[in-house]
C-alpha cells in the first residue's frame, strides 16, 4: 500500500489547526482545531469530511500540546484515520521564522531543530509553539517523516536590494536584521493558482499578490519569484493590518519612549495589537467597519481610507518593481470578501490597467476567478487561498523525492 495521506499541524502557542488530505487527488479527510490548550475550558472541534459526518466538539481541560495531538490522534481514529494509519505518509508542520538559509520545505533532524530554537528571537510568539508541535508529532509517530515548511520560504528569492535595511551592515548581520517576509505559502500558492487562472504557468505572469486578513501582506511575483514583499524583520512592517500599525517611521518610537515615557514592551504591544485598524476606529473586522461607514461613522470612514491609501501604495511601488503585471490577486478573509476593499484598492488606476467590473467583482465564491472587465490590460483576480494544501503538497512532494 503506498501512503498518500499527509496531517498538516500548525501549532500556536495555545492552538493547534490540523488537516488530513490525501494527495492523490488533494482532497480533505479531515479538519479541526484545539484552543485554549492549557485552560480548563480548552475546546476542540474536530470535522470527519471523508465520511460526511457531523462535526465533533467537546470542551474539558488539556494540559499542553502533547495531550492536544493525543486528543486528536483519538478524533482521527475514530474516523479510521488514526496516526498509526500506514496510509499516513508525512506531517507537515507550519514554521513561521526559517531565517535565511531555510529556502525550501526540509526534513526536520536535530540540526533543523536547533536552527529553528536559533530564530527564536525574531519570532519570539511563532517560534516556539512550532518547536513545541514538531517534537510532540515526532514523539508520537518517530517512524514517520516530519516536514518543516517555512513561512518565510517564498521570500529568500528577493535580491538583495529589496532584503536589506539600509543600516551598518556589519551590525544588521550580527543579529539578522533584514526583510524576511511572511504569509509565503499563501503567497506562493495564490501566485501559482493566478497563472493557472489566466491560463499560463507562473514562469510567464507577474503578479502583485495582496493577502488581506487580519494580519495583511503583498508581494511582487516575477516569473514565479518573489521580488518584494512588504512584511520585513517580523509580521509588523508594510500594510495597515488589524491590529498592526504597519509602515511607521522608527522615530516613533524613540519619541513615544522619551516624550510618552512608554517602554519597549508598551511600545511593542502599542504597534502590534492595538494599532492599525482597530487602534484607528476600535474595530478591526472589516464588515464592522464597512457597517460603520454606511452609518455615516466619520472615525470608521478614516481607518478605512487610510488602510486603502496604504494598499494603494504598494499596488504602485510593486507594479514599478515588477515593470510589467499581468494580474493583481486579491487573498485572504478580507480579500476575498470584501468587495469594497477591492474596488477601491484599484480605483483611480485606470492608467495602469486597474479596474473592477462591479458586477463581477459582487459575486461571492470558493474558486478563482477574474473580476476584471473583460480584455483589460492587467487582469484582476479573486483567489481563495489554500495554505494547508500548499504546506501538504511540499511535503508530499519532498517525501516522494527522498524516497
Amino acid at each position: 500500500m503506498t501512503a498518500t495521506r499527509v496531517l498538516v499541524l500548525n501549532s500556536g502557542s495555545s492552538s493547534v489547526k490540523y488537516q488530513l488530505l490525501d494527495m492523490r487527488d488533494s482532497s480533505r479527510l479531515a479538519n479541526g482545531l484545539v484552543e485554549r490548550i492549557g485552560e480548563q475550558s480548552s475546546r476542540l472541534k474536530h470535522t470527519p469530511l471523508a465520511t460526511g459526518g457531523d462535526s465533533r466538539e467537546w470542551t474539558g481541560p488539556i494540559a499542553d500540546h502533547d495531550a492536544a495531538l493525543k486528543a486528536v490522534a483519538e478524533e482521527l481514529a475514530k474516523d479510521g484515520l488514526g496516526l498509526d494509519s500506514p496510509e499516513l505518509a508525512a506531517i507537515g508542520h507550519r514554521v513561521v521564522h526559517g531565517g535565511k538559509h531555510f529556502t525550501e520545505p526540509t526534513v526536520i533532524d536535530d540540526a533543523v531543530l536547533a536552527e529553528i530554537e536559533r530564530l527564536i528571537p525574531v519570532a519570539p510568539l511563532h517560534n516556539p509553539a512550532n518547536l513545541t508541535g514538531i517534537r510532540t508529532a515526532t514523539a508520537l509517530r518517530p517512524d514517520l517523516p516530519q516536514v518543516a515548511v517555512f513561512d518565510t520560504a517564498f521570500h529568500t528569492t528577493m535580491p538583495e536590494a529589496a532584503a536589506r535595511y539600509a543600516i551598518d551592515v556589519e551590525t544588521a548581520d550580527a543579529h539578522r536584521v533584514r526583510r524576511y517576509g511572511f504569509h509565503g505559502t499563501s503567497h506562493a500558492y495564490v501566485s501559482r493558482a493566478t497563472a493557472k487562472l489566466l491560463g499560463k504557468a507562473p514562469e510567464e505572469v507577474n503578479v502583485i499578490v495582496l493577502h488581506l486578513g487580519n494580519g495583511a501582506s503583498a508581494s511582487a511575483v516575477e516569473r514565479g519569484r518573489c521580488v518584494d514583499t512588504s512584511m520585513g524583520l517580523t509580521p509588523l512592517e508594510g500594510l495597515v493590518m488589524g491590529t498592526r500599525s504597519g509602515d511607521t517611521d522608527p522615530a516613533v518610537i524613540f519619541h513615544l519612549a522619551r516624550v510618552g515615557e512608554m517602554s519597549i514592551d508598551e511600545i511593542d504591544t502599542l504597534l502590534n495589537k492595538k494599532s492599525g485598524l482597530i487602534g484607528l476606529c476600535g474595530d478591526n473586522d472589516m464588515r464592522e467597519i464597512r457597517r460603520r461607514i454606511d452609518e455615516g461613522d466619520e472615525r470608521a470612514k478614516l481607518a478605512f481610507d487610510i488602510y486603502i491609501h496604504r494598499l494603494k501604495k504598494y499596488i504602485g511601488a510593486y507594479y514599478a518593481v515588477l515593470g510589467h503585471v499581468d494580474a493583481v490577486a486579491f487573498t485572504a478573509g478580507v480579500g476575498e470578501n470584501a468587495a469594497a476593499v477591492r474596488e477601491a484598492a484599484v480605483a483611480g488606476l485606470g492608467s495602469l490597467g486597474l479596474a473592477v467590473d462591479d458586477e463581477l467583482n459582487a459575486v461571492r465564491g470558493d474558486e478563482p476567478r477574474l473580476i476584471s472587465p473583460a480584455g483589460a490590460r492587467v487582469a484582476v483576480a479573486v483567489v481563495p487561498t489554500d495554505e494547508e494544501l500548499e504546506i501538504a503538497t511540499q511535503t508530499y512532494a519532498l517525501v516522494e523525492k527522498t524516497n
